[in-house]
């Protein structure tokens, strides 16, 4: 009998259902009757905790459209992994000897960057772990493509696209902000994709003096709106020369619920232009996955059943140039992969038009 165990961490995303399917699916199709799949729940909390079930086929019928994760999750800080518990449980240790009790062959992990320090230091431990890449900020290093990401692309360009016909109809400068708070990657798609005329992202810090002259020009041209897409994680060329201590303590006693709103006063000071602000928040989260996501998730999964056929341990799986690889963990664990300010997407929105603020 072999014997596999699914887990999700982090922040939810639509895919996550979608991918673990497409695990369960292959690794059924492979073993047949003679595969037990126990689902971890809520995350790195189940291993540390022995918070399992043992899932049946049936189970992973139905959530190919599914959004969310059937299993839970929850956020374990890496940094926070090797201190004992209130209780003086050793948390690493908790996870090894969950894995044991369950003797398995192999943990699927599905998660973002966090998930992947924890993956990698379970492999190190001496387990064996293959990881899926979720996140919808598609900032994991060594794949060109996270699942998740498509599905909030659709859903932030969703809502600067209802923000347009307002926007234009009251002649006023809309901000609207996606999720990010280290990597512009959700904004810049999202920005580009719904006609944001300006794109302000975490990798290139904004002067408010070039986003006001890019929002004067727009109405100098008798242009009666304009439209910003802010990363929740955009921060001002002023803000970027601190240090992450002292911009924490800045950000710890500014007005402003977010940085959004502090842009937005700004420009109004500046302008003199009515401001208003739309945070469309986990609504990016949530819904059904896009056609898109479907499709990797469904790759994904049968491509990391077919390294745990091999026995192929220690691995990530992702895409590049359309192609499924194996990416170790030892790489792709503690890096983000960051949008460039010199890359070609970036210049080639500049050609459009597009300001960022630089």
């Amino acid at each position: 009998m072999k014997r596999f165990a699914l887990l999700t961490s982090g922040g939810d995303c639509q895919s996550l259902n979608a991918t673990m399917r497409g695990v369960a699916k292959s690794l059924y199709e492979e073993y047949g009757k003679d595969v037990e799949i126990y689902g971890i729940l809520e995350g790195y909390k189940g291993l540390i905790y022995g918070n399992y079930k043992l899932m049946k086929p049936k189970e992973f019928s139905g959530i190919l459209t599914e959004g969310g994760t059937i299993i839970g999750t929850s956020r374990q800080p890496f940094k926070l992994m090797r201190t004992l518990d209130e209780n003086g449980l050793d948390k690493v240790k908790a996870m090894k000897d969950t894995y044991k009790k369950l003797k398995l062959d192999c943990l699927v992990i599905l998660g973002g960057n966090g998930t992947h320090k924890t993956a990698n230091l379970l492999s190190q431990e001496g387990l064996n772990v293959v990881t899926l890449p979720k996140t919808i900020d598609n900032d994991i290093y060594g794949t060109d493509m996270t699942f998740g990401f498509q599905s909030a692309v659709n859903i932030a360009t969703d809502a600067i696209d209802c923000i347009h016909t307002t926007a234009a109809s009251h002649g006023r400068v809309f901000i609207v902000e996606v999720m990010g708070h280290k990597v512009g990657w959700l904004t810049l798609h999202a920005g580009i994709a719904g006609g944001a005329d300006i794109i302000l992202i975490p990798e290139i810090p904004y002067d408010i003096n070039s986003v006001v002259d890019a929002i004067n020009k727009r109405t100098n041209a008798g242009k009666r709106f304009s439209i910003l897409a802010v990363a929740e994680g955009a921060i001002s060329k002023e803000d970027a020369k601190l240090s992450k201590k002292e911009l924490k303590a800045k950000q710890e006693k500014s007005p402003f619920p977010s940085v959004s709103y502090k842009i937005g006063k700004e420009i109004e000071e500046k302008t003199g232009q009515e401001i208003r602000v739309t945070i469309p928040g986990h609504t990016q989260r949530g819904g059904s996955p896009c056609a898109y996501d479907r499709v990797i998730s469904s790759r994904l999964g049968a491509a990391a059943a077919e390294l745990i056929k091999k026995k192929q341990y220690g691995y990530m799986v992702g895409i590049r140039n359309n192609e499924i690889i194996p990416v170790p963990l030892a790489d792709v664990a503690g890096k983000l992969k960051m949008v460039s300010p010199e890359s070609s997407m970036i210049k080639e929105a500049k050609g459009l038009g597009i300001c960022f603020g630089d």
